[in-house]
């Protein structure tokens, strides 16, 4: 049979892992190619997007696609759509891998918005030096704030518009622990701004900030489609695909 992997995480590439070498099935993973040097999963790999519901349905009929996971980040949004819409048109299943969303500890002072825009309009009253860890894209939200200085982390370099008073931090997840302590010091940050992402390898900004009694601006995750169901961890995708298709564990 024939996967299509919808990419570009963490859980996508443990998923490709798990699959790879099982002789019943064939993965193809998909990546956005917004990054400029993805960490690529195990198996086929295709780069580029569909063209929308209509482009992504033809290409799984063209492909003879048997099955659908999508495994793209929380804030993907559109594409979850699409896969859902060209799922449903091709008939075939689909399933969403996603991992969990954080939740707040003891001692946390955070403060949830529904976009990036909200981010923004929260942070003058909040802090003066920003950790901004919402990505590259959607900067505009912030270049109107004059007064505040931003550090910004991210896999590639941004492009404009986005804050004057702005240092860009070129790095990828893992982090540890100490090592978020020892930024959050370097650059005495008084507030933290992230999405809602999950998982582990970015989770030690959150567990830094909450040491330093530092606000956390948390941007809500977008809605998702309704009626598809959803998988916590790539072993339980694998075991999801073997339930539809039938094949043997």
């Amino acid at each position: 049979m024939h996967l299509l992997v919808l990419g570009g995480t963490t859980e996508a590439r443990r998923l490709a892992e798990l699959l790879v070498a099982e002789e019943w099935i064939r993965v193809t993973s998909s990546l956005a190619g917004r990054v400029a040097r993805p960490r690529l999963p195990p198996g086929e790999v295709r780069v580029g997007g569909f063209g929308g519901a209509d482009g992504m349905a033809e290409w799984l009929r063209a492909h003879r696609v048997d099955a659908v996971i999508d495994a793209t980040h929380p804030f993907a949004g559109t594409i979850s759509f699409n896969a859902a819409a060209a799922a449903a048109a091709v008939h075939v299943p689909l399933l969403a891998l996603r991992r969990p969303g954080w939740v707040p500890s003891d001692g946390d002072l955070w403060h949830a918005t529904g976009s990036l825009a909200g981010a923004a309009e929260l942070l003058p009253g909040l802090g003066r030096r920003v950790f901004l860890t919402t990505g590259r894209m959607g900067l505009a939200a912030f270049a109107h704030l004059d007064a505040l200085w931003f550090l910004m982390r991210s896999v590639d370099a941004p492009d404009a518009p986005y804050p004057a008073r702005m240092e860009v931090l070129l790095d990828r997840g893992p982090f540890t622990l100490d090592g978020e302590r020892a930024l959050l010091r370097r650059h005495r940050i008084d507030v933290l701004v992230t999405k809602d992402s999950g998982g582990a390898a970015t989770a030690p900004k959150l567990a830094a900030a909450r040491e330093a009694a530092i606000p956390v601006v948390v941007v809500r995750r977008p809605p998702a489609p309704e009626g598809v169901p959803v998988a916590g961890t790539p072993e339980d995708a694998v075991a999801w695909l073997r339930g539809v298709t039938g094949a043997n564990a």
